[in-house]
């Protein structure tokens, strides 16, 4: 099974450390050698301190040998004392590294405004240390201290061919609550061994989350501490990918494919969730036209709770359509949804249609479902994922912090 340490010359380890009562709350990924980095960060101007500090990491380098982690706390709304605290977390892995601390990228995520009980991570951190390795219980362990309200565990991975040689890539993610769009995740981390620049594992990376990370929706609320990283050490040994040939759209069509797996898992994890659906405009006069109003359907709270209570109510969809800033010609929309139970139009070029209330209900009872949205408009087309909103989700958030 593919782990985050599956391709060469990574390493990986979770651990519990204290931060939470009980669970694994702090992780290490480790690169033999230095690796060319990407990352893209939450679009929210209240930073984490980690985000601010791996910023400067891209900005001033694009190279990297590891990422620490720790859940339970996020380390956001923490002054000076936030980022001396990520820079400790950066230093104090680096050197087990042999590393300078700018090599090291922080991430933290949890309950915000309270400092790090940096006692305990720092003591954790070398313990973590000893225990790294590239197995499956390493990958497993690694994931899970990552984790917060999470109820699974989300990885993915590919394996393609460049230049005649098979390269990996291998990801993790969490996040179920404060999840929506710019960017729509907590914390994802990719790493590979194919060779590419760093330039262009960034151009990879942006374009693979613009239209998998950016299109999912939970609850609306984007987080402060949002974070993807990708690593690639090139040990596979293929040519390094310099320019966008070939072997670049292979390996960026790898890379949005893994990003697309943990972003829908993520969008399924949805905090209370019980059911998934996917939203797919086609016909738009734009991509952005059509990737604004697929987020706008996903991110509607009338039309999770439609989906929630398997209503028909489709009606609130073109309602979150209308007010989406997307353009289109409502007189000429089709709507229709499916799932394993089967399929129902809803409208038909902008006339609603008579449907068979139960068999609707049935398709709205899956697990999963899909609602079709077809424009008139132009060739472009857009997927966006979300999850229902539930009683449970007021009950999760209502005392998260105990």
């Amino acid at each position: 099974m593919t782990n985050i340490a599956s391709p060469k010359g990574f390493t990986a380890n979770g651990a519990h450390v204290g931060v939470k009562k009980a669970r694994r709350d702090l992780t290490l990924i480790a690169s033999e050698i230095p690796a060319a980095a990407a990352g893209c960060f939450t679009r929210n101007i209240v930073k984490a301190a980690p985000v601010v500090f791996d910023e400067q990491i891209i900005k001033n380098s694009g190279k990297a040998r590891g990422i620490v982690i720790n859940s339970g706390n996020a380390n956001a709304c923490t002054g000076g004392q936030g980022m001396d605290d990520a820079r400790a977390m950066a230093s104090a892995f680096a050197g087990l590294l042999g590393a300078a601390a700018e090599e090291v990228f922080v991430c933290s995520t949890g309950v915000i405004g309270v400092p790090l009980p940096m006692d305990k991570i720092a003591a954790g951190i070398p313990e973590t240390y000893k225990g790294m390795g590239n197995a499956e219980s390493h990958g497993l362990a690694a994931v899970e201290g990552i984790m917060t309200t999470d109820t699974f565990a989300k990885t993915a991975g590919a394996a393609v061919t460049l230049g005649g040689v098979e390269v990996k890539l291998a990801g993790m993610a969490k996040g179920s609550g404060m999840i929506h769009p710019n960017m729509a995740t907590m914390l994802a981390f990719v790493t590979t061994d194919a060779a590419i620049s760093a330039a262009l594992l960034q151009k990879a990376l942006t374009d693979a989350v613009g239209v998998t990370f950016n299109m999912i929706s939970v609850d609306g609320d984007t987080s402060t501490n949002d974070t993807i990283l990708a690593l690639a050490n090139g040990m596979a040994g293929n040519p390094e990918i310099a320019g966008e040939g070939p072997d670049y759209a292979i390996f960026a069509e790898a890379l949005r494919q893994v990003c697309e797996s943990l972003a829908v898992d993520v969008a399924r994890d949805g905090e209370g969730a019980t059911k998934l659906f996917e939203v797919r405009v086609s016909g738009a006069a734009s991509e952005d036209d059509a990737r604004t109003i697929a987020r706008a359907v996903t991110s509607s709270s009338l039309v999770k709770t439609a989906i929630f209570g398997a209503d028909a109510n489709m009606g609130r969809a073109l309602c979150a359509m209308g007010y989406s800033g997307g353009n289109f010609d409502p007189a000429k929309v089709s709507v229709s949804f499916s799932s394993a139970a089967g399929r129902v139009e809803w409208m038909k070029d902008g006339n609603v249609a008579s449907i068979d209330e139960d068999l609707a209900k049935r398709v709205l009872s899956e697990k999963e479902l899909v609602i079709d949205i077809g424009l008139a408009d132009g060739n472009f087309s857009a997927k966006a994922w979300g999850c229902d909103l539930t009683y449970e989700y007021v009950k999760i958030n209502g005392d998260y912090r105990s």
